[in-house]
């Protein structure tokens, strides 16, 4: 069972706009997952909940046992450390699922720079640019 830290980041061109999201997995074994998808239409904070989301899910699948996330989104991490209440009704239903997902795992979440976060972010826009016309 491996422990997983994981860099998420959610974007959007406008608010909402065309949006990605990108996370990388690290796990105690030495392997590294990317992931960058296009979300569709979404606004900036959705983003980064669904980048949070595929985090989970992904070290769900890996089996993992303790999973350390770092985002960039002061919203999204004081939400999930409980120090902000969520009373977005667009957010609340993502934030719950993260929440119950987070609950089957040693899980941790801490906010980093976005200098700190390049390569989910790079991830994130790669999925928008992809998508443009």
């Amino acid at each position: 069972m491996p422990d997983v830290v994981a860099y998420v980041d959610g974007g959007s061109l406008g608010n909402p706009g065309p949006s990605g999201i990108g996370v990388v997995l690290d796990s105690s074994e030495g392997r590294t997952i990317r992931i960058a998808k296009w979300i569709g239409r979404q606004d900036n904070n959705v983003a980064e909940y669904v980048a949070l989301l595929e985090a989970l899910q992904c070290a769900m699948t890996l089996k993992a046992t303790k999973l350390h996330v770092y985002s960039d989104s002061q919203v999204v991490v004081r939400q999930m450390t409980g120090e902000y209440t969520c009373r977005s009704p667009r957010l609340y239903s993502l934030n719950w699922i993260c929440r119950k997902l987070a609950r089957s795992l040693d899980f941790s979440i801490s906010h980093v720079r976005r200098e700190h976060n390049l390569e989910a972010n790079h991830l994130a826009s790669s999925a928008v640019r992809k998508h443009l016309p």
